[in-house]
Order: C-alpha cells, then structure tokens, then sequence
C-alpha cells in the first residue's frame, strides 16, 4: 500500500467516528474541505512539512488522554477590561462567558449562526483555509473546516471599546475539541483578540481573518502550561491596503503544539507581524511554521520566534517568505532563536526565501546557543541562585519577542505570566 493510500484511509478511519454539523451556510465550504481531506489524507511523518513534527497523535481516531493540571489560566488577562467568552473542552459555557453583545461588533456561536441559509462569514468560512493550502496541503486544517461544530464569528463594524477574550478551560482527560473561528475587519476599523488556556486533551484550532483596507487586527495568546495536551491551530489571513496584522503567541509546555500561521499580504502597503516566545522541559515539542506570501507593493513582514528548552525538550520553526514577481518594495524579516540549558535538547529550523521581485530586502536567520557563562557568574557573584539567575537570563533572551506586542498592558500582562510559569517551575 502506498502513502498516499494509507493516508487517505487513516482520515476516512477519523471521519467515521465524527458526525459533522449538517446544513446551512456552511453546507458548502463543509463539503469542499471534505474533498481536500479525502484527497490528501491525514498527514504523516514522510510528509516534508512533518519532517520534524510526529503528526500521530494529532491523526489518530481516539484522542490521547491528557489529565488537567489543578490550576486556572484565566488570569492571564483577567485584570484587563475585556468581553470574555468561554469554552469548557470545546462548549460554550453562557453562565461563565460576558453578554456577547459589544458596540461596533457582532459576535455569534458557530453552532448557532450555521443554521442559517445566509450569512456574513459565508464568503470566508473555509475560504482562506482553502486558499492556504496551497503550495502547502494542510489537511488538518480542512478537516477542521469540514467538521467543526462550533466557534466564535467576529463581524467588525467599527472599533470595540474593549478587546474579545476567549478562555479555553481543560477539564475531561479525554476531551477532543474541533473550534473554528471567523473574524470580519471592516474598513479602518480595529480589534484585539486574546486567547488563553489549554483548551482540551486535543485541540484542532482554525482561525481566519480578512482585514479590509486600513483594517487592523492585534491577536495575542497563551498556549499552555498543561503538559499533557496535543493543540494542532491555523491561523489564515488576508491583508487588505494599508492593512495590519499582528499575532504573538506563548507556549508552556505542551505535550505537542503546532501553530500554523499563513498570512497572504493581497494590498498594498500592508504590514504583518508574527511573533512567538516558548517554554519547553522534558517531553515537549513546540512548533512554530509560519508561511507569508506577498502579492502587493511595499509591504512588510516580520518573524520574531524564540524558544527556550531543556532536559531534551524539542522546539521546531518552520518559516517561509514568498515574495511573488510584482510584489516589489517588499520589506520581508525573519528570525528565529534557541537558547538551549542542556545538551539533550534540540532546536530545528528550516528558514525560507523564495523571491521573483527584484526591488525588495529580506534577510532571515536561526542560530541556537547555550546560556551566556560570564553573565551567569554575574548573577551569582551577586547571591542570585543559579535557579533564578537561569530565568533571568531566560527572561531577557525572549524579551525580543515579547517587545513584539503592541499593547503596553497585553506586554505586562503576558511577561507577568512567563515569570510566574517560571517561578512555578522551580518550586
């Protein structure tokens, strides 16, 4: 039997444990993506974008059991005045949640708004995800498209006067969770969406966002620290004239992460910013694979990945920039960084350029590294256990990334919740 055989079986051996939603607007982009699944299989290991990522427990029918860690992460960004929404392994929780209603915004349930015939997110829903799987198939991203039964749709008018939280909450060991996300930013309008918390056992996670022209979407969110979840998430978006997109992501353990990022500058004079910071120990593998394709004039891209590991944790970067023939002025940028605290740990990079404009500047780089032994004897000389000194310098390597935010209360809120990971690892 050939790969692409077994492939193609293991997702029909998926699908047949799954009934999908049926009906309503999504009816069509369900059964599209259906077709790209069936197609292409599930993905595995031979694949060239899992070469250093095992996709098994991400494919297989039953998800791996994962016991929730006896702490909360709502308090991430919980002094923050934000409209939150909550998911409990996958369901909705009204009694947890704010009133959806905000001014200058609609934000509808997945679940709910699919009953409809018609609807704004139709033109979107699956959309960009079909869109994004190209050069690159991303199977588990149609799989989502095709069978996830609920999520958040962010219709944006005009600019919220608070951001949109949305709290995952882990608490079934054998919870497996399908959300699919849809966000709408109109003309000149704004808006700041967090995420935070370990979501489920499993998690498949699809978000897609079309900015319009001038449009500006800012999305920060803390992935962890409950080691024994699986998180497979696809972020799709599309930029607009003159349009901005920032994202920055930490991670904390996590028995697998993968984070897919595919960002398509379609405007002229557009702006995209990924960034990411991570935290690995022991059985963690985390990785980052971002793919940006600009298509417009004078547009710029930003990578800024760093992770931090130890006792044979595993951190993996995956970037690409795509520099199409008219796209000239392009501003294209990418790093990406290991510091590693022992020799059992591992760090591996694939960085890209693929570029048919000739007036551009790109440039990217990885490098890995040990921790700096002049500025640990520093810090000890001073009294500072090795201990805490170790996560100051661990502190200050990812600071990079965390000047990536924007917002000067999502920076604080986010650093204050590295330390206090950190601080917890110690203990």
């Amino acid at each position: 039997m050939g790969d692409t055989q077994r492939k193609v079986e293991l997702a029909q051996t998926r699908l047949d444990t799954i009934s999908p939603p049926q009906g309503g607007w999504t009816a069509e982009a369900r059964a599209a993506a259906l077709v790209r699944l069936q197609s292409q299989g599930l993905p595995a290991r031979r694949d060239e974008y899992w070469r250093y990522t095992r996709p098994d427990t991400l494919t297989i029918a039953t998800a791996p059991s994962a016991v929730p860690e006896q702490h909360s992460e709502d308090g991430v960004f919980e002094h923050l005045d934000a409209l939150k929404i909550v998911f409990v392994d996958g369901i909705f929780d009204p009694q947890a949640s704010d009133d959806l209603s905000l001014d200058g915004i609609t934000i509808e349930r997945l679940a709910t708004a699919a009953e409809f015939d018609i609807h704004w997110a139709k033109p979107i829903y699956g959309s960009l995800e079909a869109a994004g799987q190209t050069p690159v198939a991303r199977p588990l991203a149609a799989f989502n498209t095709a069978q996830a039964s609920d999520g958040i749709l962010i219709d944006v008018k005009s600019t919220p006067s608070k951001p949109v939280s949305v709290i995952y909450r882990h608490k079934d060991a054998g919870s497996d969770v399908t959300l699919h996300h849809v966000v709408k930013v109109a003309e000149d309008a704004k808006l700041e969406l967090l995420e935070s918390g370990a979501a489920a056992a499993r998690f498949n996670h699809v978000l897609e966002i079309d900015i319009a022209d001038r449009g500006q979407f800012h999305h920060v969110r803390a992935q962890g620290p409950d080691h024994g979840c699986r998180l497979v998430t696809h972020l799709f978006t599309r930029l607009g004239t003159e349009s901005v997109f920032k994202s920055f992501t930490l991670g904390a353990n996590g028995l697998l992460t993968r984070n897919e990022c595919v960002i398509e500058l379609t405007g002229d004079d557009a702006v995209a910013h990924v960034a990411g910071a991570a935290i690995g120990d022991g059985d963690f593998h985390h990785d980052d694979t971002v793919f940006i394709t600009h298509d417009a004039l004078r547009c710029e891209s930003r990578q800024v990945f760093k992770k931090v590991l130890r006792n044979g944790a595993v951190g993996v970067f995956q970037g690409k920039i795509l520099v199409k023939k008219d796209a000239q002025k392009t501003d294209g940028y990418q790093i990406s960084q290991s510091l590693l605290l022992d020799g059992d740990s591992q760090f591996l990079a694939k960085p890209e350029l693929e570029i048919y404009a000739d007036d551009v500047v790109c440039s990217h780089g990885s490098t890995s590294g040990a921790i700096d032994d002049d500025a640990l004897f520093y810090l000890r000389a001073r009294g500072i256990p090795v201990d805490i000194a170790t996560d100051l310098l661990t502190l200050a390597f990812l600071a990079e990334a965390l000047h990536e935010i924007e917002s000067d209360s999502l920076s604080s809120a986010v650093g204050d919740r590295l330390e206090a990971w950190l601080a917890q690892r110690r203990s």
